[in-house]
């Protein structure tokens, strides 16, 4: 005869199980339900037009994404040119030089609040301090603000891939008489290689969908323009103004620019895990 203790656990523990797994499959239903629906919406839109022509004005056939699509391509090079630099050196000094400063943890205090603060605070903030006194919106201040976003993701990444690199690898180094600014160098960056290239990359799948900072910021065009101190057309505030006008043509090139971006975002998170589990593994 089974234990009733023993049984009573078993139930609870069958419950228990019987839960997570109905959460799991009600948010993965969900989850699934979205990417059908942008897909089923947005293959229709995918053409060669899309990435050879200019957006359209309403009321218009045809067109294109392409000044979007360039546009906010150079935003998030700039946001990460601007954040990633900035990121790997504080990342750096507080994993290799200040690891039980007071510094660090004022730093990691104040980066975990930007972490999840949200984005359009920051695009307010943008705006008051690079908007305003420059009289007009511009693509200068939406690299800043997705660089401000991205900066507290590189910064986190950076701090944590470094102190995985085990620290005889830094006392052999040192041992052989290099300079600590070369054990940076040499020794725990290159160690920590991939994992910073992981923490770029999400960095970058973070900011590419950006729609709130850059509606203060950059705002979006509908012509073709490179010129930072100029507003510039980008995908996210295109799909924005697209998708709430009834015009079909915009609403059509909506679902495309959505399911562009959503590509880009999980291309990117896929390479991202593929180098953190090759990291693992080595």
């Amino acid at each position: 005869m089974a234990n009733p203790l023993y049984s009573a656990r078993r139930r609870r523990s069958l419950l228990a199980m019987t839960l997570c797994v109905a959460a799991t499959g009600f948010g993965l239903m969900w989850l699934v339900m979205i990417l059908f629906t942008l897909f089923w919406n947005g293959i229709a839109g995918i053409s060669a037009e899309i990435f050879t022509q200019m957006t359209p004005p309403p009321n218009a056939q045809g067109g294109g994404l392409l000044n979007a699509i360039v546009g906010s391509a150079i935003l998030t090079a700039l946001g990460i040119g601007v954040g990633a630099p900035i990121g790997i050196l504080a990342g750096t000094y507080m994993a290799e030089y200040g690891r039980h400063s007071k510094l660090t943890d004022v730093i990691r205090f104040v980066n975990d609040i930007l972490l999840s603060a949200p984005s359009i605070i920051i695009g307010l903030f943008v705006y008051g301090a690079v908007v305003i006194p420059m009289g007009s919106f511009s693509g200068l201040a939406g690299a800043i603000a997705l660089a401000v976003i991205a900066l507290p993701v590189i910064v986190r990444t950076t701090e944590d891939m470094l102190l995985l690199v085990p620290t005889p690898l830094r006392e052999a180094a040192a041992a052989l008489g290099m300079p600590r600014s070369y054990v940076v160098r040499w020794i725990t960056w290159r160690a920590a290689r991939t994992g910073l290239i992981t923490g770029l990359l999400l960095a970058v799948a973070r900011v590419s969908g950006e729609t709130a900072p850059l509606l203060f910021t950059a705002l979006s065009s509908q012509f073709w323009s490179v010129d930072l101190l100029k507003s510039m057309a980008n995908l996210p505030v295109t799909i924005n103004n697209f998708i709430n006008n009834p015009d079909p043509n915009w609403k059509r090139l909506a679902w495309a620019g959505a399911l562009i971006i959503t590509l880009a975002v999980l291309s990117l998170n896929i390479i991202a895990r593929s180098l953190a589990a090759r990291s693992n593994e080595k």
